[in-house]
């Protein structure tokens, strides 16, 4: 009970950032033009060749399309190979909560996107940032079920460590390609931890009690 209420405690100090950023995105964007635009000119330099074709590729990962295949790919395997039936129910609820709450959001805040050069064709709005959302959400989801099931060791922190990375890189891929500014992506990030951190109480508690139950392994 003591570390539900932990991370209960946690999941409101990140959502009351992402609140207090979206309502300054909101109502105060020009006080965070300076921020995002020296990250964005950091970021895309003059946008070469070579390295646009790399974070356009990266970008893909985070299409919903992508994303969803990967989930439901990584949700069978835990529920049909491994046996990890709740793990697998994680999977999906950490997906389809984040894409509620993302694209809801979205409509709250209504941000238009940047007025600087795409890379890509896109729609919808830019706050927050749905790729980073749903690429750290899956990405931590998964890395909760290792932590659990994985015995320790290097194996295991090594895969976590690429599951994350993979993530972060999706994140500035966004900023690379244009189509959001970093406080997008921040956002996202926030989204996510609060949603992983609101959820994992729950997912852990149902976890113990299903193998106390020999309902799974």
């Amino acid at each position: 009970m003591k570390n539900k209420q932990i991370h209960l405690r946690n999941a409101s100090f990140f959502a009351l950032a992402f609140v207090i950023l979206g309502y300054t995105v909101k109502f105060f964007q020009t006080s965070l033009a300076g921020f995002d635009s020296t990250i964005q000119t950091a970021i895309r330099g003059n946008l070469p060749s070579g390295v646009t074709q790399f974070w356009t590729s990266i970008t893909i990962l985070g299409n919903t399309v992508i994303i969803l295949a990967i989930t439901l790919l990584v949700a069978a395997f835990f529920y049909f190979y491994k046996k990890w039936k709740i793990e697998a129910y994680f999977l999906l609820a950490s997906f389809a909560a984040m894409g509620v709450a993302s694209t809801a959001l979205k409509y709250v805040y209504q941000r238009p996107r940047p007025s600087i050069q795409w890379l890509i064709d896109t729609i919808g709005y830019s706050f927050p940032s749905w790729h980073t959302a749903s690429t750290m959400m899956i990405a931590g989801a998964i890395v909760i079920v290792l932590q659990q099931r994985m015995k320790k060791g290097l194996v295991r922190t090594a895969v976590q460590a690429l599951l994350v990375f993979i993530s972060i890189l999706v994140a500035i891929s966004r900023i690379y390609i244009g189509v959001h500014y970093p406080t997008d992506i921040i956002g996202g990030w926030l989204l996510a931890i609060t949603l992983l951190q609101a959820m994992y109480p729950f997912y852990d508690q149902k976890r113990f009690e299903w193998r106390f139950q020999s309902k799974q392994k």
